[in-house]
């Protein structure tokens, strides 16, 4: 689902990008964070807490954690400090991930 993002673009003459969220294509900016690319494009959750609790970005700072987003295989990135780049790989985590970046539950 679009929603019209709440967020005015710094850049919109920046080249496109393209990244996949959990398997669809997500349009993006070069110079968007992974977070902002996110947001914009549905405004929906990053990630489901231990209870499935949804959570997402809210600090875009890199303070608050709620942005935690799996990239190019890597868990617990921070969405809100990764910049987007074309052919990048993210997936919402759900639930707990252990040290090793396995899922718990």
């Amino acid at each position: 689902m679009k929603i019209a993002s709440r967020f005015l673009r710094r850049h919109e003459t920046a080249p496109a990008v393209h990244l996949t969220v959990d398997g669809e294509p997500v349009p993006a900016r070069s110079g968007d964070t992974v977070a902002a690319a996110l947001l914009a494009h549905s405004g929906d959750a990053s990630r489901l807490t231990a209870n499935g609790a949804p959570r997402t970005a809210f600090c875009m700072m890199g303070v608050c954690f709620d942005c935690l987003v799996e990239v190019d295989g890597k868990p617990n990135s921070q969405g809100c400090m990764i910049p987007v780049r074309d052919g990048m790989v993210v997936r919402r985590q759900r639930g707990l991930r252990a040290l090793d970046g396995l899922a718990d539950g």
